[in-house]
């Protein structure tokens, strides 16, 4: 019989700082390691795994350098290995290095698979039973709380169940906390983790479990969840879901649907609200951009593209969100295209402060003129600023106080220098004067010029341009036409040093988009001055 979950403590496990690092493109320095371990424990994870002592300097510097520093709840944990077959424990040179990392928690995995004890490190049966129960012991005569990893443990167990659980009680016996059952190779199936752990949890009663999974079948989360549901009490994850191949059980899914789905008691669960940003800082200190998609925390797990969508959820939110953006700290999202209604419309301006009723006259107008924008190549899904412009056009009447007279771009390679130079030759109006306003610029590139003509063309007429600068800058060819008759779009972030926003741009020449999409930066920051 299950266990009763309701109230049930589970252990957080976080393996983002040894595990994590195994995966392609993610690498922490010792220092950084301190910083996501202190976000880790001000979180409420419980243990945090640091590293395998002993496997590269930067590993041994973090634990040195953890040494010194407190932590309110998290118990920092080093990870290695059994010892090595037919060598006494007190003369294993790795066990020696876990006892100096000085870690109140280690972590030690053996092996369960009969397949690996005779092929991979030759030994016997009974020897590599006797290797799990001493090694577990001898760490635990040094004062340290050891938790058990049986690496392979369902491959093993499919094998040969009757050794798979002899490993275990090794461990049990030897004294660990915790026996972890791992899915190492990330290819069991739901069912069979909920058989299996719920064999093992019958045969040792007395015993704590935990689950480590991977995510190779795409049900990392899946059977890390089907684990505590048959009655685990652990679960070993990484943040964001990194980790080796396509990556470890993710804890920002496991976490949320373990407290807020399913009612499981965490120590973190009273900080659910700030999971996306522990989940945006682990990717910001590891150089990642942040996955739109990720459950919980992603920009699009709550976001409505579709008129019939946004309709509801504006009218009754749940009923096309499973629970509120806010309870993981995320928020809810109005995306505009040539799919979106009236409802779509008005939620969007709400959310940027201008209360438009969907059913004003003017909807069906704007509706179709977004249709017909984005049909032409324009983006206002990515691109908030062009979107918060045209509503100010169309419904509030808002008129440009400048518009653009002509421009020219040249481009040169000089010889000397081998260097590439755009001069841009802008010339603008100013609303209610008869000058033509001429301005020229140079920069690396074309847009850099035009762009920097236009503000000084603009001259001590609009100071609040003085400040905006372009700081991203994205081209997307659109396959309409052939070849360079293709409609290219254009996208350009824009700041003043406290704000960012997008705007779009779409034509056949890039100069010309990229002037689009200069001139909704423009007239965003324009009419935000004046308290739009």
């Amino acid at each position: 019989m299950k266990k009763e979950k309701m109230g049930r403590q589970v252990m957080i496990y976080d393996t983002t700082l040894r595990d994590g690092t195994q995966g392609e493109g993610i690498s922490f320095s010792a220092a950084e390691k301190v910083i996501l371990a202190h976000k880790m424990d001000q979180f409420g994870i419980d243990y945090i795994e640091g590293g395998w002592p002993g496997s590269n300097p930067r590993d041994m510097e973090f634990f040195a350098m953890v040494r010194d520093e407190s932590f309110r709840h998290a118990k920092i944990t080093a990870f290695g290995s059994t010892r090595r077959a037919n060598v006494p424990v007190s003369e294993d040179p790795q066990l020696q290095t876990l006892l100096e990392a000085d870690t109140p928690v280690v972590t030690i995995f053996g092996k369960t698979w009969l397949l690996h004890v005779t092929d991979v490190i030759r030994t016997t049966a009974e020897e590599n039973l006797k290797m799990i129960e001493e090694s577990v012991a001898y760490l635990k005569s040094h004062d340290k709380e050891v938790i058990y990893d049986a690496e392979h443990f369902f491959d093993g167990y499919k094998d040969n169940p009757e050794y798979a659980l002899q490993t275990l009680r090794a461990a049990h016996t030897g004294g660990a906390s915790y026996l972890v059952l791992c899915d190492t190779n990330g290819g069991s199936q739901v069912k069979e983790i909920d058989r299996i752990v719920s064999e093992v949890t019958a045969a040792l009663p007395d015993a704590k479990i935990g689950m480590h999974c991977h995510n190779d079948c795409g049900l990392g989360v899946a059977v890390s969840i089907a684990g505590i549901e048959a009655g685990a009490a652990m679960v070993q994850g990484t943040m964001n879901g990194y980790g080796e191949r396509i990556g470890n059980a993710n804890l920002t899914s496991i976490i949320p649907n373990l407290a807020v789905k399913l009612g499981y008691k965490l120590s973190c669960g009273c900080n659910m609200t700030g999971l996306k940003s522990f989940s945006n800082k682990v990717d910001d200190v590891a150089n990642k951009i942040p996955s739109k998609k990720e459950p919980f925390v992603g920009k699009s797990a709550f976001a409505h593209k579709g008129g019939v969508h946004a309709n509801a959820a504006k009218k009754v939110a749940r009923s096309y969100e499973h629970i509120t953006p806010e309870t993981v700290g995320n928020t809810q999202r109005i995306l505009l295209s040539d799919m979106s209604g009236g409802s779509s419309i008005a939620m969007k301006a709400k959310k940027m402060g201008i209360d438009i009723p969907e059913k004003s006259p003017e909807m069906k107008s704007f509706l179709k003129k977004i249709k017909e924008l984005e049909n032409e190549g324009h983006e206002f899904e990515n691109a908030d600023a062009s979107f918060f412009v045209l509503l100010h056009k169309e419904f509030l009447g808002h008129e440009d106080i400048f518009e653009l007279v002509s421009y020219r771009i040249i481009s040169e390679v000089v010889r000397d220098t081998d260097r590439n130079i755009s001069e841009a030759v802008v010339k603008l109006r100013v609303k209610g004067e008869e000058v033509v306003k001429a301005s020229i610029a140079e920069s690396v590139g074309p847009v850099g010029a035009l762009d920097h003509a236009a503000r000084i063309a603009f001259g001590e007429k609009f100071p609040a341009l003085k400040a905006v600068r372009l700081v991203d800058y994205k081209v997307r060819i659109l396959h309409r036409g052939e070849g360079t008759d293709s409609i290219t779009q254009v996208l350009v972030k824009s700041t003043d040093g406290d704000e960012t926003w997008w705007t779009s741009g779409a034509d056949p020449n890039i100069i010309h988009a990229s002037w689009e999409a200069l001139r909704d930066a423009y007239r965003y920051k324009l009419l935000r001055s004046r308290g739009a």
